[in-house]
């Protein structure tokens, strides 16, 4: 079973500082039908306007991916991390037991747009832990590149669940296959530019859920970004 999420039908605010989409409820945004899929729970899409961001707040037992598109993210922790993303750049911070951050635009002139994406873990009450990778364009280019797994393989970051991302980056005659293993859920998330998915068009914003369809493939992409979650 396919199902598609149309980007239009996403919550969006306009704060004046954030233009934000919350795919799954999240905030002020509530919709009974979009609490999540399995262990994904928050895929936000953000833009911070120039030097401003995200105050020093809490979180505790979720799995927290920053995906950076354009711009740079400053990210300061009560762990003593402090550095800025910038697109190609995937940071994981397991809040576990408890942690405080801030995330501002690093640019007084400049905004930041970035994808921020909640799992929930399988364990709770670890200690909290930061970790950061950097993935090339060549290296999402024309396939499915692992950025996050349970076990940090092939370089990907370290979450506390058995959930796999995957990120690629698709144009023309570029197609890359997912199988999808028994017993597994699917979701794609169009981040930018046009793909066509196990025989589905979408466009930048619009999303995919699988359920029992063994074979996924991504093709007829135009300038295409993609994620793909892979979940228990």
């Amino acid at each position: 079973m396919i199902r598609i999420r149309k980007a239009a039908a996403r919550g969006r605010f306009d704060f004046g500082w954030l233009d934000t989409r919350h795919t799954f409820s999240f905030g002020e945004y509530v919709d009974p039908e979009h609490m999540g899929f399995r262990s994904l729970r928050v895929l936000n899409e953000d833009r911070v306007q120039p030097a401003q961001g995200f105050g020093t707040h809490g979180h505790r037992d979720m799995e927290i991916i920053s995906y950076v598109l354009e711009g740079g993210l400053a990210h300061r922790d009560s762990m003593g991390n402090g550095s800025t993303l910038k697109p190609g750049d995937v940071q994981r911070m397991s809040a576990g037991t408890g942690v405080r951050h801030s995330e501002f635009n690093a640019s007084e002139k400049e905004p930041v747009h970035f994808l921020q994406i909640w799992i929930e873990p399988a364990v709770r009450n670890v200690p909290p832990s930061y970790e950061e990778a950097r993935f090339e364009d060549a290296a999402k280019r024309g396939r499915l590149r692992l950025i996050a797994s349970p076990d940090g393989r092939e370089g990907s970051v370290h979450i506390q669940q058995d959930a796999n991302v995957y990120a690629a980056l698709l144009d023309g005659a570029e197609r890359a296959v997912f199988t999808q293993r028994d017993g597994r859920r699917t979701y794609v998330h169009v981040v930018r530019g046009s793909v066509t998915v196990g025989g589905q068009p979408l466009a930048a914003g619009d999303a995919l859920k699988s359920v029992g369809a063994a074979r996924l493939v991504l093709e007829d992409a135009r300038d295409a970004e993609v994620l793909l979650f892979d979940l228990p």
